[in-house]
């Protein structure tokens, strides 16, 4: 995911990504405590993903204010 992605998103668009990928990420740990995982960079990327989102939104809301 590219932060120019993120730029034409509303706050409720934002969130409700985060949301889907923070549960993405709970199923990636859940399988690699499993030893089910296949690419552990996967988590890395996820979490890259979901600060990318919550920057935005604080971008957002600064904006707003």
């Amino acid at each position: 995911m590219k932060f120019s992605d993120l730029k034409d998103q509303t706050i409720p668009e934002l969130t409700a990504k985060g949301r889907d990928l923070r549960q993405q990420l709970f199923k990636l740990r859940l399988q690699q405590a499993t030893s089910q995982l296949e690419k552990p960079s996967e988590l890395r990327n996820l979490r890259r993903a979901i600060a990318k989102v919550e920057t935005r939104i604080s971008q957002l809301r600064k904006q707003a204010a």
